[in-house]
């Protein structure tokens, strides 16, 4: 039972640096099996594991199509991956490789694309025109619809947004360049942030500073959110610098694309009472001509970690449905 009529059932794969997650997807967008893996560190390896998890939801699903969603640069083909930096793949033809391996059509997308396909299909941004998502984690990584349609650029790769630069010479980023967005937005940024005001001064916090004398390898933001909550003064200072970021990010990204809805999604999102109320504020503040326009809604996502999976399975569903044809995209 696929519990969509007629529609196929398709399998969703996040493929990420330590895990690869595979799940059976109805046309309704519910997750009905998944298995999982560690991710290999060579390019064969990994598409073994692939073609095996997919194998195995083979022998208790009736599969139509495979999509897999990377966190790396897909061309405008969605066939081949660019770069990953966390995976062996370097202008790798995965989506044919598999093809040819499984018997079956193979699409690829960026993970950040997938997830808010999927919220726009399933979840939180359901009814948006022109959508904006902002996953938030280790960095940050975006997606953008525009008027239904995903947009990715003229070579697959947009909007890079977590690397617009906001300080000028401000904070290394792994991309080579300085003060990027999500230097200072970030699941990362928070404990920069932690550590730079424990520096600063350490007698006010109460749980923090303890913690970073100890091992300052040990905090993580997700651990900073949590003393935030817990009432320590210095993580509440970090999650107020971080609204602060957040709200002038998503400013200068409304002025440029002009959506009606933001979707906060990523691992951050988990603590957004503690922070995305002040954003709102901060975004209000700081947009071009506030008294003059409509602002955009932020909402957090509703799909959680399955969110990639669900929609990278939907778009392979589409592709599918019409094949030969795009799914479709603004490029």
């Amino acid at each position: 039972m696929n519990g969509g009529g007629n529609v196929p059932l398709t399998v969703g794969i996040d493929v990420g640096g330590t895990n690869i997650r595979a799940s059976v997807v109805d046309g309704s967008g519910e997750v009905l099996d998944t298995v999982t893996a560690p991710t290999p560190q060579s390019a064969r390896a990994l598409e073994d594991a692939l073609a095996r998890a997919v194998r195995e939801l083979c022998a208790r699903h009736p599969i139509g199509a495979v999509g897999l969603a990377v966190a790396g640069f897909v061309d405008e083909d969605r066939a081949t991956v660019r770069f990953a930096p966390h995976l062996p793949w370097e202008d790798a033809p995965v989506a044919q490789r598999l093809t040819d391996r499984l018997g079956l059509p193979v699409i690829l997308e960026h993970d950040a694309n997938a997830a808010l396909w999927a919220e726009y299909r399933f979840g939180a941004a359901a009814g948006g025109r022109n959508v904006v998502l902002v996953a938030i984690g280790t960095g940050i990584g975006a997606a953008l619809l525009i008027s239904g349609q995903l947009y990715r650029g003229s070579y697959g790769v947009a909007p890079e947004l977590g690397h617009i630069q906001v300080v000028p010479q401000g904070r290394a980023c792994a991309c080579g360049k300085r003060g990027c967005w999500e230097r200072y937005c970030s699941g990362t940024a928070l404990v920069d942030t932690a550590l730079e005001m424990l520096a600063t001064d350490p007698q006010r916090s109460k749980v923090l500073a303890r913690e970073a004398l100890r091992d300052p390898g040990s905090l993580t933001g997700r651990r900073v959110a949590g003393a935030a909550q817990d009432g320590d003064p210095v993580a509440q200072d970090v999650m107020t610098d971080f609204a602060r970021w957040l709200g002038l990010g998503l400013a200068a990204v409304s002025d440029i694309f002009d959506p009606d809805l933001i979707v906060v999604a990523g691992g951050v999102s988990t603590s957004a009472p503690l922070f995305l109320d002040d954003a709102r504020e901060h975004y209000a503040a700081s947009i071009t001509g506030a008294r003059h326009r409509h602002l955009a809604r932020i909402r957090t996502a509703q799909l959680g970690e399955a969110a990639g999976m669900i929609g990278a399975a939907e778009l392979a569903r589409a592709a599918l449905e019409v094949p030969h044809t795009a799914v479709p995209a603004h490029r």
